[in-house]
């Protein structure tokens, strides 16, 4: 499955619309506009939230959990590289994906047990604030679209933090 994330422009907190190939809608990210960290509601078109993701302030490296149900699915983890960008999607279990990507390319891959199961592009769509998601079949769209907003949001955190200095 081809997914497309867009952030809207025009919106308090951090909104995402996601989209099929052919710009059918397929889900909602609502993110609340005044919180302390990042929380961000992962909702069907119905309004119905399939999955709840919330930073974690106090922790050395950005750290999202996932909540489904209201119980920790998985964690997002940035972990510590020089070059290249590498996040972990920890799901309990021997389900987890490794992340591995480059922020100036806006190019991420996900790899599940060796295997390639999922890819971000920003070539996709060009130079707009939109990225590509191919989802292999047999995975799962949700933690894995869950994950595509995180990275989303750390990057977004780190090019702010950047530009301060």
């Amino acid at each position: 499955m081809i997914y497309k994330i867009k952030e809207k422009f025009w919106a308090w907190g951090n909104d995402f619309r996601i989209t099929d190939r052919d710009g059918e809608d397929m889900y909602f990210v609502d993110g609340k506009a005044f919180s302390w960290g990042d929380k961000l509601s992962f909702q069907d078109m119905q309004g119905n939230e399939l999955a709840f993701i919330s930073q974690k302030l106090l922790s050395w490296k950005p750290r999202y959990q996932i909540i489904i149900n209201g119980r920790v699915f998985a964690e997002v983890l940035k972990e510590w590289t020089w070059f290249n960008k590498k996040f972990t999607l920890d799901i309990p279990g021997p389900n987890d994906y490794e992340i591995d990507g480059s922020f100036w390319e806006h190019e991420f891959i996900f790899k599940r047990r060796g295997r390639k199961v999922a890819s971000i592009s920003k070539a996709y769509w060009g130079w707009t604030d939109s990225y590509g998601i191919e989802i292999n079949d047999d995975e799962d769209d949700v933690s894995i679209l869950c994950a595509c907003i995180v990275i989303d949001q750390v990057l977004h955190d780190e090019k702010n933090k950047n530009n301060r200095h």
